[in-house]
């Protein structure tokens, strides 16, 4: 392209000079010699300032040889022409020097906006992203394709050897070998660059930059730069290495971010593990010490005892024995929603038999409320696994004996809406605050108005979580005048697939 630019040059000077051999008679000699600066000026534009030169020289000859009297010699007759000759040739470096400025300049502003639109465009690629493994494959395909060259980034291994973390197309074989993880490890080691256009392995075709952030390499980031000059190098090493920076700082946020996020579940899960504990510790005092306090009295004082107080201990100890297998049967329902191991085997069933299975193991629980059932006729059955809605209503029938004085009326309400089965348990109980019903389906969550009640806070999370499963919906409303009530819709038809986990 070098030589080419110079015979586009001679030519263009080749259609000036006819032009103006054609037309000398009515330009004049003044005029000549200026047409002569339009190759000048267009040989600087387009291809510089040493094709420029030339222009201004082969125009000098052209103009001495073929328009200044003795025509077809390179002598002058009137020596007023060498100034002439001086100042044209003075105008057109002059003219050729600005012009190639002018053209090196807006190269560079190109370059520049170039470089800002791949940054700005990176930048917006790798911000939503949130995963270390797809963010290094997103940065290597783009500086792959801005450079128009083979990419890769190296991330030291827990040992802290390097190993290759992701690479561009076809770059699999060129940054596996031995000489890049070496280079890198030292590149890594001394958070310095390396490669073609530095002071270590100038002559290499690769060039290494580490991914730094505050002092703290995070990496190496290797682009594969060929042949290129060395005149050429400093200006993308630079883009290069603004590249890495973004790079570094996107890595940084990532790592943060997942740093954040581990510290985050250790903090919940010390926060569960705490509320577990508290919760288990209150809960299971009071029926293991009814338990041993009955049957220490059953042991040590059988003679004291009638059949009727040997009766009512025996109650007392059943009591408390089902209350600690349903506190034990939450916690491992709470496990299996939590590890996502619950599966539904759902059948068809009726209703008002899983509220009579519910009941009658709640029989002892009820004392002395009163339990009163309102189930519309012909109810349809419904797509359900038995045993976890019987574990629903049984944790919602719980509730309402817990938090409702003796002599109180429970409701149990069922009827078709269109294609949901809608159930309801309704008390006449403390009832939640207004603040608590959206909160009171969380786990560990205890109302404010029940908080001096036992409770794990557990039973109506799983209840929400084995509704949903189902495809239904539970929420809590405030019993009018007093009083908690939980609705329960479930749907009337199978779902497009059955047995789905929650």
């Amino acid at each position: 392209m070098r030589w080419k630019s110079y015979v586009m040059t001679a030519l263009f000077i080749a259609v000036v000079t006819l032009f103006l051999k054609a037309f000398s008679d009515f330009l004049g000699l003044v005029n000549v010699s200026l047409f002569y600066l339009l190759p000048v000026l267009f040989s600087a534009v387009r291809w510089g300032r040493g094709p420029s030169f030339f222009a201004a020289a082969i125009g000098v000859l052209s103009l001495d040889f073929l328009f200044v009297p003795p025509v077809f010699s390179l002598t002058v007759a009137d020596l007023r022409y060498l100034i002439s000759f001086i100042v044209f040739i003075s105008v057109a470096a002059l003219t050729a020097s600005l012009a190639s400025k002018l053209r090196n300049q807006i190269h560079q502003a190109q370059q520049s906006e170039a470089s800002t639109a791949a940054l700005y465009a990176l930048s917006r690629k790798i911000t939503a992203i949130s995963d270390l493994e797809g963010l290094l494959n997103q940065i290597v395909q783009h500086v792959s394709e801005a450079l128009s060259a083979k990419a890769a980034i190296l991330l030291p291994n827990p040992l802290g050897e390097q190993q290759v973390g992701a690479y561009s197309k076809d770059g699999m074989e060129w940054v596996t070998d031995e000489s890049h993880l070496s280079i890198a490890a030292w590149v890594y080691n001394h958070h310095a660059s390396a490669g073609r256009g530095t002071h270590s392995l100038r002559e290499s075709s690769t060039l290494y930059v580490p991914l730094e952030t505050d002092h703290q390499v995070h990496g190496v980031l290797a682009v594969y730069v060929g042949e290129r000059p060395l005149t050429e190098m400093p200006e993308l090493i630079r883009f290069i290495e603004a590249l890495s920076d973004l790079v570094a700082v996107a890595i940084s946020r990532v790592k943060l971010a997942n740093e954040a996020k581990v510290a985050q579940l250790t903090a919940e899960s010390e926060k569960l593990r705490t509320a577990l504990l508290d919760s288990l510790s209150h809960e299971l005092r009071t029926p293991l010490a009814t338990i041993i306090g009955s049957v220490t009295g059953l042991l040590e004082s059988e003679a004291v005892f009638s059949p009727e107080d040997r009766r009512e201990l025996l109650l007392t100890i059943r009591e408390g024995s089902t209350r600690m297998n349903r506190l034990v049967g939450n916690l491992l329902g709470m496990v299996r929603i939590e590890s996502g191991m619950l599966r539904l085997n759902k059948q068809w069933c009726g209703i008002e038999d899983i509220v009579g299975v519910a009941l009658a193991q709640l029989k002892d629980a009820l004392q002395h409320r009163k339990v009163s059932i309102l189930l519309a006729p012909e109810l349809p059955s419904v797509p359900l696994d038995d045993v976890l809605i019987e574990q629903v209503l049984i944790n919602v029938i719980s509730n309402a004996i817990k938090y409702s004085p003796e002599g109180s009326e429970i409701v149990i309400e069922a009827e078709q809406r269109r294609e949901m089965l809608e159930l309801t348990i309704r008390d006449e109980g403390a009832g939640i605050a207004a603040e608590d019903l959206d909160r009171i389906f969380e786990k560990f969550y205890r109302g404010q108005l029940t908080k001096h009640i036992p409770g794990t806070g557990l039973g109506l999370a799983i209840c929400k979580s084995i509704v949903e499963a189902h495809g239904g919906q539970i929420v809590a409303q405030r019993n009018e005048p007093k009083g908690t009530a939980i609705h329960i819709s479930l749907p009337l038809q199978f779902a497009e697939k059955q047995g789905d986990g929650a």
